[in-house]
């Protein structure tokens, strides 16, 4: 399944699930009501035919019925509201509710270096925004989850005795595995769970409420119909949890395997990921976590943490997860799992034991292995549509190999400043400022003016080595600067994007490429910003976005080519791969800026069958004669990534 159809059906199974959840508060509600008829029937004097009388109870209390379903559904809606309200910054505030704590980017912590490594190369590998990074450091189990609307926004945590006991090698597995579901729409989805169930749930909570008042107060008659009413607005609340509860399970288990399966295709191995999976069974703390928030976010997480029963288990059984990637595997070797690792084991060290890291993925600058060297920029490799399409969002283990080799080969300096909140911003400035001096000195200037002196200063410090950066490195090192951008305060943020905006509108000058990465980079902040908001597929087709296509590939048939015969060729190609007969011709918009400023959101709101189309027909306009160079490459990754697609690199290490 690739990220077009994983997005697809993600949407599918959050309408479904809305639908579900609407048919369960229906049910609680005439549940309610009837609970109330047979409340006010026992109170009512009884004539010989009982059903009249029932049918006299509800004609003369029908106002108070109406009432009790209107109040029922405002709970649950109010409830849900503001539920998903304090979820409105993203993964953080998940991973915070358990009582995370985000890793300093300067951290000494061996265990967290090792991990904030990992990540980043993961999210080089898979095109997007290195998430923020939270360590649950009261959990002793092994686990991990992966929460927010979109990658902009994303939060990655996980627990101590995940760090504590896996390898870096299992570690990989574990993390490429809440990359799958971050890429496939599956965080958006749970937090939509996570919001309607407590809706659900608050009537249970009330009932209790209720009950717990009534015991304190003196019983008399008149207090009965109250208490039954907090037992029935319990016992519905409750039964409408179990329904819940069940429909999470239900939406949860399938992709979980399919996340299993993507970590597998990722690294290239199921050893990582199939020996996390048999320490959680193998060690008796498994997978639990101890904080009374886990049962929200129990579909969330990489192994079960709560040990509900079958029946409403939001994954599937361990054993057979097990089983899929080892299917030679027999439980009895959890065993000497135990044996070998319920004592405490320097797993840092066993890394470097077995030469998963040189120096267990402590120093990012350490020479690569032999012969593994990124691709010059005159290296070309045969590209087909039809691949790259079925690459977005769908990173492979060549893509890890490059994006380690890409991670080792930024500079020191560019990966500090990149990490650091101080000068996060000036880092990617300095990638967008202009070779020619003319135009640098007045980018320089709008810096100074609009962000500070010190801004300025900090990226004339940075453009010595950003110059000496790969073509290659420019995309994964703004994606490294951007967990500090994010943490900025919203004004701070609206200035940036506001600077990023001034600076490719100097004089028009700018090439695509850095038009393409401050736009990129400026929609990532706006999701961060408002992550409720952001969207990776829209509803729109095609047909409907005519001139923004063509304004695409005249501006890409432009750039991409040095001659006019060239340019007109790769326009007609991409225009006839989307729209086949079509009497568009090749026209370099004279405002091409304004006309990309108007293109890219447009595009972005393309159903996922445009998108798949739209991306397969710009490697057929840029690779026309079925091959790409470096530059190409790269810019076809940030245009993708601009359209919520991201793209692993194209070009393997050699």
């Amino acid at each position: 399944m690739n990220f077009f159809e994983s997005q697809r059906l993600a949407r599918v199974q959050s309408r479904r699930m809305l639908w579900l959840f609407a048919l369960a508060v229906l049910a609680i509600v005439a549940a309610i009501d009837f609970a109330l008829v047979l409340i006010l029937f026992a109170g009512e004097p009884h004539g010989e035919d009982a059903s009249v009388s029932i049918g006299q109870v509800i004609s003369s209390h029908h106002g108070a019925l109406i009432a009790g379903a209107l109040i029922t559904v405002g709970l649950v809606a109010v409830a849900s509201l503001f539920k998903i309200s304090t979820l409105q910054s993203g993964g953080s505030a998940v991973a915070q509710s358990l009582d995370g704590t985000l890793i300093a980017t300067d951290s000494s912590n061996p265990h967290f270096r090792r991990l904030r490594n990992v990540v980043e190369e993961i999210a080089i590998a898979s095109g997007v925004p290195v998430p923020q990074i939270y360590v649950l450091e009261n959990e002793a189990g092994i686990n991990a989850f992966a929460a927010g609307y979109s990658p902009a926004d994303a939060a990655v945590a996980v627990t101590r005795g995940a760090l504590e006991k896996l390898t870096r090698d299992e570690l990989q597995g574990v993390i490429a595995h809440e990359f799958s579901h971050m890429q496939n729409g599956d965080m958006r989805l749970n937090i939509k769970l996570m919001g309607v169930l407590f809706g659900i749930l608050v009537l249970g909570l009330i009932g209790r409420k209720l009950l717990v008042g009534l015991s304190r107060v003196r019983s008399d008659k008149g207090s009965l119909p109250i208490l039954l009413i907090a037992v029935v607005v319990m016992i519905l609340g409750y039964v409408g949890v179990f329904f819940g509860r069940m429909i999470k399970a239900g939406i949860s288990r399938q992709r979980e395997y399919l996340a299993d399966a993507s970590a597998v295709q990722f690294t290239r191995q199921t050893l990582g990921i199939g020996g996390a999976l048999k320490k959680i069974g193998g060690l008796a703390v498994g997978s639990k976590l101890d904080n009374a928030e886990t049962e929200e976010v129990s579909h969330m997480l990489f192994g079960d943490g709560v040990g509900y029963s079958a029946l409403f288990a939001t994954h599937p059984p361990l054993v057979d997860r097990i089983r899929r990637l080892d299917p030679q595997f027999d439980p009895r070797q959890y065993v000497d799992i135990a044996k070998r690792w319920s004592a405490p084991v320097d797993v840092l060290a066993l890394d470097a034991e077995l030469a998963q890291a040189p120096v267990a993925g402590l120093s990012s600058g350490a020479p690569a292995a032999p012969g593994r060297v990124l691709p010059t920029r005159t290296s070309e490799q045969s590209v087909s549509p039809a691949q790259v399409a079925g690459q977005v969002g769908n990173p492979a283990v060549d893509d890890y190999r490059t994006a380690d080799r890409i991670h080792r080969e930024i500079p020191k300096i560019l990966r500090d400043a990149a990490r650091s909140q101080t000068s996060a911003m000036e880092t990617v400035f300095a990638l967008l400022i202009d070779t020619d001096t003319a135009i640098a000195a007045r980018q320089l200037s709008l810096i100074a003016n609009h962000a500070g002196a010190a801004a300025m200063a900090g990226t004339e410090d940075l453009l010595a080595a950003v110059a000496t950066l790969h073509p290659m490195s420019r995309l994964p090192l703004a994606a490294m600067a951007f967990p500090a951008i994010r943490r900025f305060p919203r004004q701070n943020l609206q200035q940036f994007v506001a600077v990023l905006e001034r600076l490719i509108h100097a004089d028009g000058k700018t090439g695509l490429f850095e038009y393409c990465l401050a736009k990129l980079i400026g929609a990532q902040v706006t999701d961060a910003l408002d992550p409720p908001r952001s969207s990776t597929i829209g509803k729109r087709k095609l047909v409907d976005c005519e001139t923004a296509v063509v304004h695409l590939f005249s501006v890409l048939a432009h750039f991409g080519h040095d001659d006019e015969v060239g340019a007109k060729r790769a326009f007609n190609v991409g225009i006839d791969a989307v729209y086949r007969q079509t009497s568009h011709r090749y026209a370099l918009p004279s405002d091409w800026v304004g006309a990309l400023d108007r293109a890219l959101p447009e595009l972005n709101g393309l159903d996922s069958t445009g998108k798949e189309l739209l991306i397969e027909a710009m490697v057929s306009a840029i690779a026309t004669d079925n091959q790409v160079v470096v530059a190409e490459a790269e810019l076809l990754r940030v245009i993708c990534a601009a359209l919520h697609c991201p793209l692993p690199p194209l070009l393997s290490v050699a």
